[in-house]
């Protein structure tokens, strides 16, 4: 009888099968899922991409002419300072004005008094009169010393008249006192934390006086200012805003004013402002533009910088003097001086540099190729400067 094969357990078989089977169905089930998350991928790109750029209002890109806030400034006094006032023998105003306010308050100084005052402190007095202010509101103010007072904290602003570029008084300022610093000082030391010669009064001026406007006096004509001067989002407004009331009723001037025929009045007036405002209106892209700062070495670009094919070999030079001082001492028996003799050491060292390739067309391009070059803010702005005269930085460059 012929001997049969060896086989394993069936109920082993049909589980290692079952287990196969599984396993492929999982496998394929996450190739799918991956083709899926892949398309998905793709279409939330396309969709990004096709988005339109972001529409903000005509509010927050222009404003309407006269509008605004006008500046006021005043003279005045800050008394009842903890002995940090004025030095009047270096301020010798100071004690002048508070001889012309005591005259006028019924008390006479003597001639040739010599005021030695430590609690009063000259002052310059700022605030912004925000537009349609009628006499009666408050103001916040910012207080200023002008002479050599430590300290205003604890003080009271005197009665300030605020003028604006006129000469004409339009707030009267006066309360007390709030300053963000404090310091002290003993035996020779001092400590002090943040400014402490300016502080700021919430409400401490009183409108005395509106400044007049006259808004649609030429039979109900406005006019639209932008903030940027563009041609572009000056057509895109007056667009937008003819398609929001159906009529033409924006015209452009130039490339920052758009000239408004708005009703006569005011209660309609006021209405069409306000619809004008809301309007949506979607910016043409800033010009490409390179903004460097001098003084600090900060180098800003927007994303409509753009780099074309450059070579670019930048290595720094450093000047390294070292001076050692030596004595020469005569002979024991000369007439000679004993004198020190400088002995300067001069090391110039230069770091060596190879042309690369610099190139990008966008923003992120652009500073990874300025960042390989591996050059400082200060030299970064030289290299610009030399790209732009090549040809290759498409961009404007502004030194601010």
């Amino acid at each position: 009888m012929a001997e049969l094969p060896m086989t394993g357990h069936p109920m082993k078989e049909r589980q290692r099968a079952r287990a196969m089977r599984l396993s492929s169905l999982w496998i394929n089930s996450r190739r799918t899922m991956n083709a899926w998350a892949v398309q998905l991928g793709a279409m939330v790109l396309m969709a990004l991409l096709s988005l339109p750029a972001q529409a903000e209002s005509v509010r927050e890109l222009s404003s309407f002419a006269g509008v605004r806030d006008n500046q006021l400034v005043g003279y005045g006094l800050v008394v009842g300072l903890d002995s940090t006032g004025d030095q009047t023998t270096q301020a010798p105003f100071t004690s002048q004005s508070l001889t012309n306010m005591l005259s006028q308050l019924g008390v006479t100084v003597p001639a040739g008094t010599n005021l030695q005052l430590r609690n009063v402190a000259a002052v310059m007095v700022t605030a912004d009169l925000p537009p349609f202010s009628r006499p009666g509101q408050r103001l916040d103010i910012v207080v200023s010393s002008i002479a050599n007072a430590r300290s205003l904290r604890g003080g009271t602003l005197l009665m300030t008249p605020l003028k604006g570029a006129d000469g004409d008084t339009y707030a009267i300022a006066q309360g007390n006192m709030l300053v963000g610093g404090a310091g002290a000082q003993a035996g020779g030391s001092s400590v002090q934390i943040n400014q402490q010669a300016s502080g700021r009064i919430p409400n401490g001026a009183m409108v005395e006086r509106e400044v007049p406007l006259n808004l649609g006096g030429n039979g109900g004509m406005l006019e639209l200012q932008l903030n940027d001067s563009d041609f572009g989002t000056v057509q895109r407004m007056v667009t937008a805003i003819n398609n929001e009331f159906g009529q033409s009723v924006a015209y452009a001037r130039n490339g920052r004013v758009i000239a408004l025929d708005g009703p006569t009045d005011d209660n309609a007036r006021v209405n069409f402002m306000a619809r004008v405002e809301n309007v949506q209106v979607t910016p043409t892209q800033a010009p490409a533009r390179v903004v460097l700062n001098s003084r600090t070495g900060s180098v800003v670009m927007n994303s409509a910088v753009t780099l074309r094919e450059a070579a670019v070999a930048h290595g720094s030079l450093s000047i390294m003097i070292d001076t050692q001082f030596g004595v020469s001492q005569p002979n024991p028996f000369g007439e000679g001086e004993t004198v020190v003799v400088p002995d300067a050491d001069i090391d110039i060292e230069q770091q060596e540099a190879y042309l690369q390739i610099v190139e990008g067309a966008q923003l992120n391009e652009v500073v990874n190729a300025l960042n390989a070059l591996g050059a400082t803010p200060q030299d970064l702005m030289s290299i610009l400067e030399a790209l732009k005269a090549s040809g290759s930085l498409r961009a404007e460059l502004e030194v601010i």
